[in-house]
């Protein structure tokens, strides 16, 4: 039985998933965005998972879908079709979970590569992270939900900039533009990537949660929509456990320790 594409640990409460194919740049291809899913839904399932790492291993984050893999189907569509249903099934999964994402970025972020990037809650880059979207170069549309995720982080001007002229964006400007949070020397970024997990893993996770939804709603929704949703999400964790310990820590003047 061939290893899988995708690398899972979970050890105290931090959850690393990594793109595990590096001689293909890790690529998407059905074994990986398979595999993508399966572990989403693993992670669902856990009650032990406060935070997830996601990295590619090697020179490349992630280069983005395996052309080879749909160009040489007898069927394209259905092939392809197949593929970004998978890969957008585990985005999802991994949208839905409590637990923050984090990506960790060195090298290439092309494609579906950079769509996992901008699916993460943060990203954390090194010096040579650079982003491509990629798809029209090869007479294709965005997936991964880059379409939904890009025009939120840069705004819609730039994201079709991107998406029409797939002109590669390198580490300091993805971080003006706010594809990533921080860029770090390279030597550092693994220990920086593992200070934040940690310090998330240590923190509220159902107020980690509540926070994705808020954020994710609020685009659409109306202000006085919004505000109730807020009132509904605070009031819900204040009679909580984990708001009840936060209250109480704060109160005792001392370190919280969240369920």
């Amino acid at each position: 039985m061939s290893p899988s594409p995708l690398r899972t640990e979970i050890a105290d409460g931090i959850a690393r998933l990594t793109l595990a194919t590096p001689a293909n740049g890790n690529s998407i291809d059905p074994a990986m965005a398979g595999a993508l899913k399966d572990a989403a839904a693993e992670l669902a399932a856990r009650d032990d998972v406060r935070v997830v790492v996601l990295a590619g291993e090697g020179r490349f984050f992630c280069v983005g879908g395996s052309i080879d893999y749909f160009a040489s189907a007898d069927d394209p569509r259905a092939a392809l079709h197949a593929l970004a249903t998978d890969l957008h099934d585990g985005l999802l999964g991994l949208a839905a979970l409590d637990a923050p994402v984090v990506a960790k970025v060195q090298g290439a972020a092309a494609g579906a590569g950079m769509s996992l990037v901008c699916a993460a809650d943060l990203a954390i880059g090194g010096p040579g992270a650079s982003f491509t979207v990629a798809y029209t170069g090869i007479g294709l549309s965005p997936d991964g939900g880059s379409s939904w995720l890009l025009p939120r982080l840069v705004g819609r001007r730039v994201a079709a900039e991107l998406m029409l002229t797939n002109r590669r964006v390198k580490a300091d400007e993805a971080r003006a533009l706010g594809l990533l949070n921080e860029v770090v020397p390279e030597e550092e970024l693994d220990a920086r990537v593992d200070e934040i997990a940690e310090k998330l893993a240590a923190g509220p996770v159902a107020a980690h949660g509540a926070v994705k939804r808020l954020l994710d709603r609020s685009a659409t929704a109306t202000l006085a929509d919004q505000l109730q949703a807020e009132a509904d999400s605070i009031a819900d964790l204040a009679g909580s456990p984990t708001g009840v310990e936060g209250a109480a820590a704060f109160l005792a003047k001392r370190p919280p320790v969240f369920p």
